[in-house]
């Protein structure tokens, strides 16, 4: 069977993690994906105690739903490209943090966003920066064998395996790999969908699957939260592709439904639109 997991913004947001797994499970996901994003509650999970991560543990081996991975998009706020040398040190002090944290909670695979910087101007300073703390976050990754995957992203600095080859290309380490989010590759006019799955399959360690609508000259594209069918991802191209490929690795459906009034009724009609499609293109969600 297919391995699809969810995103922890999919699910409601004020609940317990055994109650989140529970909820997971009840929907028919095999995991959980993390967030610890820009926001100081989240980021505050980074500091949780030996008791509050075996509480975490707990609950996955009740529950029987694991939590792969982290989406570490606190680096937003702390790039490693930043012109602010504290700025560069918080980041990667948030980095060793997640690491651990990932090492005691058995989560195998931590989510950079490909971005330099967010909210500065990004210059040829702002990538030397980023490469030389990636190359630091990669070695402390590999010390705990945990996987660091970079999301291609909604950015141009990394919106395409391509791109992200380049920089693999002077980090050989096996814990550095790839984490494609279909949808934001789709986006972006200059990327042929799939010749960049082709071209990047042997990095890709797990897939982001959401809707996008595409970036034209008077557009900007829209990269979150587009309804299901209504934007201009091929999914059952980039599914067949993948498939032919013999991608067996796992699905993350994306998400932002947490504090809408019925999370499960918008989970159940995401999975009503792609897992047809998945199965058209010969994989097994179900």
């Amino acid at each position: 069977m297919t391995t699809i997991g969810i995103y922890e913004k999919a699910l409601p947001k004020n609940i317990s993690w055994f109650e989140r797994l529970t909820l997971a499970k009840e929907l028919g996901f095999q995991f959980v994906e993390m967030s610890i994003d820009e926001t100081d509650d989240r980021i505050a999970r980074l500091d949780w105690t030996k008791d509050e991560r075996k509480e975490i543990v707990e609950a996955i081996y009740e529950t029987g739903v694991k939590i792969y991975s982290i989406c570490l998009s606190a680096h937003r706020r702390f790039p490693f490209g930043s012109s602010d040398a504290m700025v560069r040190a918080t980041a990667l002090e948030l980095m060793a943090k997640a690491i651990d944290l990932a090492s005691d909670l058995g989560i195998r695979n931590i989510q950079l966003a490909g971005y330099d910087v967010y909210y500065e101007e990004k210059t040829d300073l702002s990538r030397e920066y980023f490469i030389e703390n990636l190359i630091k976050a990669t070695a402390m990754a590999a010390s705990k064998q945990v996987m660091l995957s970079i999301e291609i992203m909604d950015d141009p600095f990394i919106n395409s395996l391509t791109k992200f080859k380049a920089i693999k290309q002077q980090i050989p380490s096996p814990w550095l790999q790839a984490y494609p989010d279909i949808g934001n590759i789709s986006a972006w006019p200059e990327n042929d969908l799939g010749f960049e799955l082709e071209t990047g399959l042997e990095n890709i360690v797990a897939v982001h699957v959401k809707d996008t609508m595409n970036v034209t000259e008077d557009f900007p594209g829209k990269f979150k939260e587009v309804p299901w069918g209504e934007g201009d991802v091929n999914f059952l191209a980039a599914f067949k592709s993948l498939k032919r490929l013999g991608y067996e690795g796992a699905f993350m459906i994306e998400m932002w439904s947490e504090t809408q009034a019925n999370p499960q009724q918008a989970i159940t009609e995401a999975k009503n639109f792609i897992y047809p499609i998945l199965k058209e293109a010969g994989y097994e969600p179900e």
